[in-house]
């Protein structure tokens, strides 16, 4: 019997190969889209979950409440671990660790060997391996007990002592920062799974009390807090997380009393830290769990498209089937046995489109490599949970495809079948003549919907980077010298870089206006009968750092470089917030920080240091030259090969290396910099073009499916029209006209829950662009206009056929 449905299915394809080739291309596009999106998704929720007891370890993390504002960090004060762990139940584990990057000296035949800025350092004591499973290849975790050790993974091991054999590397030193020389204790194998937590080396934690690490690591101090100092704890079974939290906080508010600075701390459970984006993690990357629900969503819908595609043309080709339904009844088969018997070719067309879109499916990972995580590849269709889901959405789409064509084919009565009494009798085809409309309208209301958000997005985007920040920012390089480098040196190499005549300007001065990291001070005014506690963003730059940037003073006068601050320079929000609505009212007041009152020289307009995500906030520059790191360059005007540019940069990195003959020459375009603010839209934009893209193709594979459908059953009338002198164009337009109709529909329906959508998603920006009338208007326009592009390829085929040929059977 199945043998039998299958050819039959295999001969009704052959039959209708135009329909069969719409439908597979329909469903494959879907599932193709279902298929990799579940692999970004699948991958992206499965960070941490190898962890046994992963579901009872957190990482307590901190909110600094500053006036007006909250300040959350990962950080954690560093007398707090010690004080957990001796004061609060409900605690199976803590482990604290501080992260490390350093410089790493290790001997070599003729000279020392060094590897520059190595990450994934921490210092950690026996419990962070009580928490974090590792293999030992060799020692234990007891060995970090003692100050001056330190763990290798197996792939840093053999990195800095080019050797596989272990013996050979325990009891060898590794130099840090030219400073802590611990001894290699212990060898594990490296961390492969899934997870954030990817360190590869570890210094005994005692060892920060043992050397001058102590006191940059602010280690007995309730009120600083370092973002490096992080704290993960284990419940112990049956705790509850509510309750342990409160205990902390309970434990800082006791031991913090000489701080006004309240200080709030909260228990991150480990599944949370991949996607809680108001905290740091321990990767590159973070990923938001409501972009990942909004994947999930494009898939569904792309998926949902060719499964109306399928049913719109099978239940259109009803009739066409309807002696072969009537002979079948007739010679006996049940209606149970033709539900089956479609629902079997539906299967089949299924299996086929999941068969080339896993052959598509390299393809499509290459294309999207860039917005895809390293870790999704093709090998993952491997996996039980992949194939469990391949095996479901066949299985769905089949039912979800198939079912209720399989019902309207089955129902046929074979009396009025052989009469080809089919078509007037009863209502069936009717209800399926307004399902298909229906369904057509769904599916242009989606690529509708798809198109307005592309529109948005991309004008949004547009706005951001294009809007006056307050600052120039092209042709600006910056360049970031050596943390421990000495003053000396970036003089030099300013004065070589000064020389370069392909250079506008060079400047010395602490970070760009706009940046992605924080630094923020408390500052106090009191004056007029006010006390006014405000965080202001503190930033480092002088008279020639505003010009470079054209950042414009309002009243007042710049900043000149000096060893120590004797002058602020605030923006016009930070005047305004302590009651100064005329900027130059501001100039002359003191603001103090501490027991240091000093004075406001001038009064910055303001200047978008964040992304427009965020609200101009109160922002205090000073002059001191020992927050000075970075190298700010402005460009002479790029010539038209860009050869200029290309100099000035190879002449730019020959003079860093003359300096700086061990480090590696990098640099950042300050508008790039901006640029990577809006990385995340940017991604967005490019998937939702492509999802608005496959939409449309969906749907006006479906359109065409109608299209030559609703041709072909009305050929005779099309030629009887033009026998009575009907034109081409009239024709034509007959048989668009009610397809129009039914985007225009779509379109209204569309509008209002685009602009809904759009202005939520708009929200989320202290400053968007408008919804302007135009977006909806372009888009209707171009979702028509494609519409009949795709209707003309067919009705102007039909209507310019020979009417002898429809009419001689007749």
């Amino acid at each position: 019997m199945f043998k039998n449905y299958f050819k039959t299915a295999i001969r009704n394809f052959g039959r209708n190969k135009v329909f069969s080739f719409i439908n597979v291309s329909g469903l494959a596009i879907g599932i193709s889209a279902c298929l990799v999106i579940y692999m970004i998704v699948s991958y992206e929720f499965s960070y941490d979950k190898y962890e046994k007891d992963g579901t009872r370890i957190y990482r307590v993390v901190t909110a600094m409440m500053f006036p007006g504002s909250a300040f959350k960090m990962s950080g954690v004060p560093g007398p707090l671990p010690g004080a957990v762990k001796k004061d609060i139940s409900g605690v199976e584990t803590a482990a604290p660790f501080h992260l490390y990057d350093a410089d790493i000296t290790m001997p070599g035949k003729t000279k020392p060997v060094k590897y520059k800025g190595q990450d994934k350092i921490i210092f950690a004591d026996d419990n962070y391996f009580k928490l974090f499973g590792y293999s030992w290849l060799s020692g234990n975790p007891a060995v970090l007990n003692e100050p001056f050790k330190v763990v290798l993974t197996k792939s840093r091991a053999e990195k800095y002592f080019g050797t596989t054999d272990i013996n050979k590397i325990i009891g060898q030193t590794v130099t840090y920062n030219d400073s802590i020389k611990p001894v290699v204790a212990g060898i594990v194998k490296d961390n492969d799974e899934v997870s954030d937590v990817t360190f590869k080396e570890f210094i005994s934690f005692s060892t920060i009390s043992n050397t001058g690490l102590k006191e940059n690591f602010n280690s007995d101090s309730w009120g600083n807090i370092s973002s490096a100092s992080q704290f993960f704890i284990k419940l112990s079974r049956g705790a509850n997380a509510a309750q342990v939290e409160k205990q902390v906080q309970v434990l800082q508010n006791k031991n913090s009393t000489a701080s006004k600075l309240k200080i709030i701390h909260a228990l991150q459970p480990l599944s949370a830290i991949h996607f809680d984006v108001e905290y740091d993690n321990f990767s590159e990357r973070q990923s938001q769990e409501n972009v990942m629900y909004g994947l999930l969503f494009v898939a569904a819908f792309l998926l949902l498209l060719g499964c109306i595609n399928f049913i719109n043309l099978t239940t259109s080709q009803a009739t066409q089937r309807a002696k072969e339904i009537g002979i079948r009844k007739t010679m006996g088969s049940t209606k149970r046995q033709l539900i089956f018997q479609f629902l079997t070719e539906t299967f089949a067309l299924t299996l086929i489109a999941t068969i080339i879109s896993v052959a598509v499916t390299p393809l499509l990972l290459k294309a999207f490599a860039v917005y895809i995580p390293g870790g999704v590849g093709f090998k993952m269709i491997m996996q039980p949970n992949v194939i469990i889901f391949l095996s479901i959405l066949v299985i769905a789409v089949s039912v979800l495809s198939g079912f209720y064509p399989a019902l309207v084919l089955s129902g046929f009565k074979p009396v009025a079948v052989l009469k080809n009494q089919v078509i007037s009798a009863g209502g069936a085809t009717n209800r399926s003549a307004l399902l298909r409309k229906s369904l057509t309208v769904a599916q242009f209301i989606i690529a509708q919907f798809f198109i307005i958000g592309t529109i948005v997005v991309s004008k949004q985007i547009h706005y951001a980077l294009n809007a006056d920040l307050g600052y120039k920012k092209d042709a600006i390089i910056n360049i970031q010298t050596p943390y421990n480098a000495a003053d000396s040196k970036r003089l030099v190499l300013l004065d070589k870089l000064k020389a370069i005549p392909e250079l506008e300007t060079v400047v010395f001065a602490g970070a760009p206006p706009a940046v992605q990291g924080l630094s923020a001070t408390l500052m106090h005014y009191k004056g007029h009968g006010k006390d006014i506690e405000i965080t202001a963003e503190m930033k480092a730059g002088d008279s020639a750092y505003f010009k470079l940037y054209s950042m414009k003073l309002l009243a007042g006068k710049y900043l000149q470089s000096a060893d120590s601050t004797t002058a602020y320079l605030i923006n016009n929000t930070y005047a305004q917030a302590i009651g100064f609505n005329n900027p130059a009212d501001a100039v002359g007041q003191f603001i103090s920080h501490g027991d240091k009152q000093l004075p406001i020289a001038g009064v910055l307009a303001d200047v978008h240091t964040k992304s427009f995500h965020s609200d101009i906030k109160p922002l205090l520059y000073v002059a001191e030259k020992d927050l000075y790191y970075m190298l700010h360059v402005a460009l002479k005007q790029r010539n038209a090969d860009g050869s200029n540019w290309k100099t000035a940069i190879a002449k730019m990195e020959a003079a860093w290396k003359q300096v700086y003959p061990d480090d590696n020459f990098t640099f950042q375009f300050f508008d790039e910099s901006i640029a990577k603010f809006y990385a995340a839209e940017q991604s967005t934009s490019t998937l939702l073009t492509w999802a608005t893209g496959l939409a449309i193709f969906i749907s006006c594979l479906g359109l065409l499916g109608l299209a030559i459908y609703t041709t072909n059953q009305r050929t005779k009338e099309i030629g009887v029209r033009k026998v009575l002198g009907a034109s081409v164009q009239q024709i034509v337009m007959l048989l668009s006209k009610d397809f129009v109709r039914l985007i225009i529909l779509a379109f209204i329906v569309a509008v209002p829950l685009a602009w809904w959508a759009t202005n939520k998603w708009l929200q989320g920006y202290s400053y968007h662009t408008a919804l302007s009338w135009w977006i909806f208007a372009v888009s209707g326009v171009l979702l028509v206009a494609i519409a009949l592009i795709v209707l003309s390829a067919r009705t102007i085929r039909a209507a310019t056929a020979n009417p002898v040929k429809s009419l001689r059977s007749e």
